[in-house]
C-alpha cells in the first residue's frame, strides 16, 4: 500500500515535464524498455536552480521524481549527489516492498545529468 505522500504526488505531481531552461539532462532506465525517469536540471555555477522530470512507471516512480525535483533546487551539485534512495523513501513516508527500484531510477537520472551530460 502506498503512503499518503506517495499518493499525493502521484495524483498531483510537481515539476513534471521537460524544463526548457535546462542546462543538464539525465536518464534513469531506458525509454521503451520498462520504467524510466528523465530528469532536466538548470544549474548556475555549482547550484541547482530548477529541476523537472518525466517518467513512465508506477505511482512510486512518479512520487520519487516529484520529491527529488522538490528538494534539488538550492542545493549544490555535490550535495545533490549525496542524496540516497533511503532519503527519497523517507521523504515519501516509505515505499512498499518491491518498489525499491523507484528511488534508484530517479537517482540514476540525477547522476547521469550531473556526470556532465549537458543538454
Amino acid at each position: 500500500m502506498f503512503s499518503p505522500a506517495v499518493l499525493e504526488r502521484f495524483y498531483n505531481p510537481r515539476n513534471s515535464g521537460p524544463l526548457l531552461t535546462a542546462t543538464h539532462h539525465g536518464m534513469g532506465g531506458l525509454r521503451g524498455e520498462g520504467p524510466y525517469l528523465e530528469l532536466w536540471l538548470e544549474i548556475e555555477g555549482e547550484q541547482i536552480v530548477r529541476a523537472s522530470y518525466e517518467t513512465y512507471g508506477c505511482p512510486a516512480a512518479v512520487a520519487c521524481g516529484s520529491v527529488l525535483c522538490e528538494v534539488l533546487p538550492g542545493k549544490s551539485t555535490e550535495l545533490a549527489l549525496s542524496i540516497d534512495s533511503k532519503d527519497l523513501a523517507a521523504l515519501l513516508g516509505g515505499l512498499p516492498d518491491g518498489r525499491g527500484h523507484c528511488p534508484e531510477l530517479a537517482l540514476e537520472a540525477l547522476r547521469s545529468a550531473l556526470d556532465g551530460e549537458d543538454r
